[in-house]
């Protein structure tokens, strides 16, 4: 793909449209970020879907002496730690066949964010239990024929979305020191995404006559809805604009699947709240009903009146009030997913932008970000790599990822603010997650650490990459990761880029590390304030940045990296329903 470039302009006339989990499948207006920010601090996450897994064998091994096997399949989940097994399924046992054909399957929940790993393991069951209930079978005591892994993401990137794995067994850990494990066949997984992640019920939300929470103009409203759960508080799963200063407002169409929900019978709790710029937002009253009970009152054309709740323990009540709310509009669609985009060819392509500035130290000392440290622990900037990596990788066909550093000079080059990590002067591309790993490694003692922090340069590189992508009707939609010490200093300029940017297919991704002050890098970052605008007054279409500091993730917590990644769908399909790109169309130029 070549090397930097001076500018990143292309992508003509395009519109962009909101990244938000919400709005992704209406294409309505730009979404208000700083609720955003609101439900992430509740715990709002990504969009997932529900998937069938379905099973079948051939070639097992045959362990019976008179008949064939009879063949159970057992899955497991892996825990974060990829050693903690967790069983999530057992299928029916199939009688007398080598080459058995499961009935049973399996539902899970797909989560792009994180790497979801899967064991499979394929037991003969003895006869004597063949009359068991398969929950009460213990395994122990079956025949083991083989197993085999791969992650969610391996099998739902294939284009038939079927990977056939080969099971393999080892006849113990003496056995397996001196022999390669045998071949035990091969199993057969297909997955299909379930009707209900694809129906999405457009909302209309309407209220009359709200309570005025502040002293001297009326409330600034927003709904938020949630999913009742048996335990603990109530989930986000979308959530309306705010509307300023107005006691009856009329807000735009809310989208929400059934399967975000759990099922058009479970209960939802619609909250009216009033906006406050300090977070700190007033509940107006709030409703609590069913996809089918909203339904029902729009086809009745009757609103239902919020209420307040009051009191504690036994003397709680609920006051209610004279707001009714209305539902103007309740409509059911079938919606291309992002699963659908990815069987039809769709990717999305992984960029890496690494800062090399000597406020990072010298790589040789401890006390640097760029220390490798002899024990294997990773630092902060191989953590960002591979947390980011690990994921988006299965989505990249011939995993050749762009790759490049700033703020340093190279060997007999000025100080460059976009430099090919490869150190080629003449493509930027290296292979797999380990290539970056390798390239970063050799660049961190053959380039002097120089500065200052600049973004502008690689953001244009990535940007004219996208640019000349959409060009070419390439299916491809990039992710740039920047990781950085520091707090840049061509905010204008950054901003600028960002902008441009906005129109292409392109997300942006920012790690800091280190404790730097990034106040001014949250800037950037549309979930907390006003869209960006460029030098020239012209606004950024969409919302393309997501920033964390990576202080604050902490080891074996829900990383914080994983939800930033949550949202790229939502991105994805926000910018192709604006384009109006369908999962067996290209993509157009104009």
């Amino acid at each position: 793909m070549g090397s930097c470039w001076s500018d990143g302009k292309g992508g003509g006339g395009m519109v962009g449209v909101g990244g938000t989990t919400s709005s992704a499948g209406g294409g309505y207006g730009s979404p208000n970020d700083a609720v955003d920010y609101y439900l992430k601090s509740r715990g709002f996450n990504g969009l997932f879907s529900q998937i069938e897994l379905s099973f079948s064998a051939s070639n097992l091994r045959d362990r019976d002496v008179i008949s064939k096997s009879d063949a159970m399949v057992v899955v497991y989940t892996k825990g974060r730690d990829g050693t903690t097994l967790s069983e999530v399924f057992r299928s029916e046992v199939v009688l007398n066949s080598l080459n058995p054909k499961w009935i049973k399957k399996l539902t899970l929940s797909y989560q792009f964010e994180a790497v979801q790993t899967l064991l499979f393991r394929v037991y003969d069951i003895d006869t004597q239990f063949q009359n068991s209930r398969d929950e009460m079978l213990k395994l122990d005591e079956q025949q083991f024929l083989g197993e085999a892994t791969c992650t969610l993401s391996e099998i739902i990137t294939k284009s038939n979305r079927t990977i056939a794995l080969e099971l393999m067994r080892k006849e113990g850990v003496a056995a397996a020191a001196q022999t390669q494990p045998q071949n035990c066949g091969k199993l057969v997984v297909h997955a299909e995404e379930s009707l209900a992640s694809k129906t999405t019920t457009e909302i209309v939300f309407r209220c009359l006559n709200l309570e005025s929470k502040d002293h001297f103009s009326k409330s600034d409203p927003f709904l938020v809805i949630s999913k009742m759960v048996e335990h603990g508080s109530p989930i986000p799963v979308s959530k309306t604009e705010v509307l300023k200063n107005d006691a009856d407002p009329v807000w735009k169409p809310v989208f929400l699947s059934v399967q975000q929900v759990g099922s058009k019978d479970s209960p939802l709790v619609i909250e009216c709240l009033d906006f406050n710029g300090n977070g700190n937002h007033n509940l107006i009253g709030k409703v609590q009903k069913s996809l089918a009970d909203l339904e029902k009152l729009h086809l009745s054309g009757q609103g239902i009146n919020l209420f307040l709740p009051t009191g504690v323990g036994h003397k709680h009540e609920d006051k209610v009030l004279k707001s009714p709310l209305f539902v103007d509009k309740f409509t059911e669609t079938v919606q291309h997913t992002f699963l659908e985009y990815l069987a039809s060819g769709f990717e999305l392509n992984f960029m890496v932008a690494i800062d090399f500035t000597a406020s990072n130290g010298n790589p040789r000392l401890p006390d640097s970000l760029h220390y490798i440290d002899p024990t294997g622990r990773l630092n902060a900037y191989q953590r960002a790599i591979v947390e980011v990596g690990e994921v988006l990788q299965f989505y990249d066909s011939d995993k050749r990822f762009p790759a490049w550093g700033f703020g340093a000079r190279p060997i007999d080059i000025p100080v460059s603010h976009c430099f090919n990590l490869n150190g080629s002067s003449t493509y930027c591309e290296v292979d797999g997650i380990q290539g970056i790993m390798n390239a970063y490694n050799g660049a961190l003692f053959n380039v002097s650490f120089a500065g200052p922090t600049l973004f502008g340069p690689v953001i244009n590189a990535a940007a004219t990459i996208a640019s000349e992508s959409l060009a070419q009707n390439a299916k491809r939609y990039y992710v740039l990761l920047i990781i950085t010490d520091g707090v840049i200093t061509d905010l204008q300029e950054t901003r600028d880029a960002l902008v441009s940017a906005s129109d292409l297919p392109l997300s942006i991704l920012i790690v800091g590390v280190g404790g730097a002050d990034y106040k001014e890098m949250e800037v950037l970052d549309g979930d907390k304030g006003e869209r960006l605008e460029s030098s020239s007054g012209r606004v950024a279409s969409r919302d393309i940045v997501q920033f964390v500091a990576l202080r604050d993730i902490q080891y074996g917590e829900v990383s914080v990296v994983e939800a930033l990644l949550a949202e790229l769908p939502s991105q994805f399909l926000a910018y192709m329903k604006n384009r109006n790109i369908t999962p067996t169309t290209t993509t157009s130029a104009s």
